[in-house]
C-alpha cells in the first residue's frame, strides 16, 4: 500500500505553518518530516504527534492507496 501525506501539506498551508513550524509544535525531528516529504512510513507515534499538534484525525493528514501512487485520489 502507498502512502500520502498530501493532505497534511494541504492543512499546514490552510493554517499558515511551515514544515520548520510543524517540527517543533509535534517534537518531532527533521528527518520524520524530510521522511513525510517523501511519503515514506514513519512510526505511528510520529503521527500521533502530528496529529495532536494539529488537532485532526489521521484522516486529515494522510491517505493510503495501492502501490501505484498516481492512483491515489488527488484533493
Amino acid at each position: 500500500m502507498a502512502v500520502s501525506y498530501k493532505k497534511l501539506w494541504h492543512l499546514l498551508l490552510d493554517r499558515s505553518l511551515m514544515k520548520k513550524d510543524l517540527e517543533k509544535l509535534a517534537g518531532i525531528s527533521s528527518s520524520s518530516i524530510t521522511k513525510l516529504g517523501r511519503d515514506e512510513y514513519v512510526n505511528l507515534e510520529i503521527l500521533q504527534r502530528v496529529c495532536t499538534a494539529l488537532q485532526c484525525n489521521v484522516i486529515e493528514i494522510m491517505e493510503m492507496g495501492p502501490d501505484d501512487p498516481s492512483t491515489l485520489k488527488r484533493s
